[in-house]
C-alpha cells in the first residue's frame, strides 16, 4: 500500500473517530499493507478505518489465501476496527465460505463487510447511544 494517492479523511461517526480512505490508491494486499493501515489509524488517533472495497485486493476475498484472517487478527491485536464498504456481491456469489465469513464478522465489532458508507454509519449510530 505504501504511499496513498490521497490522504484519508478523519470523520466522527457515531461518536467515534473514523479514518475514511478514498476510492483511489493502492490495494490492500499484504500484511505490510495492514501495518500501513494501522499506522495511519494511530497517526490520526482513529478507532475505526473505512476502506472502499475497490481498495481491497481480490485475493482478500479468497479465504484460502488467509489474507482476510491475517488482517482481522492484526486489528484484534491492535484493538482497532475496520469496515470494507462497497459492492462485493460477485465475490459473495462465488463463495459460500465468504458469505459465511461475512455473516460472522458482521455480527462482531472488529471487522465488517458492508454495502456502502450509509450502512457503516447506521451500524455505528447505536454506539453513540
Amino acid at each position: 500500500m505504501n504511499a496513498p494517492t490521497s490522504s484519508p479523511t478523519v470523520r466522527h461517526i457515531g461518536g467515534l473517530r473514523t479514518l475514511v480512505f478514498s476510492d483511489t490508491g493502492p490495494a490492500l494486499a499484504t500484511g505490510q499493507d495492514t501495518h500501513d493501515l494501522i499506522s495511519a489509524a494511530w497517526e490520526h488517533e482513529a478507532e475505526w478505518l473505512v476502506l472502499p472495497a475497490a481498495r481491497v485486493h481480490p485475493d482478500f476475498f479468497r479465504l484460502d489465501t488467509r489474507i482476510a484472517g491475517e488482517l482481522i487478527q492484526k486489528f484484534v491485536n491492535y484493538r482497532l476496527h475496520c469496515a470494507v464498504v462497497g459492492d462485493i456481491s460477485a465475490h459473495l456469489a462465488a463463495s459460500k465460505s465468504l458469505r459465511d465469513f461475512a455473516y460472522e464478522t458482521n455480527r462482531g465489532r472488529v471487522f465488517w463487510l458492508l454495502d456502502d458508507a450509509a450502512a457503516f454509519e447506521a451500524r455505528l449510530a447505536p454506539a453513540a447511544a
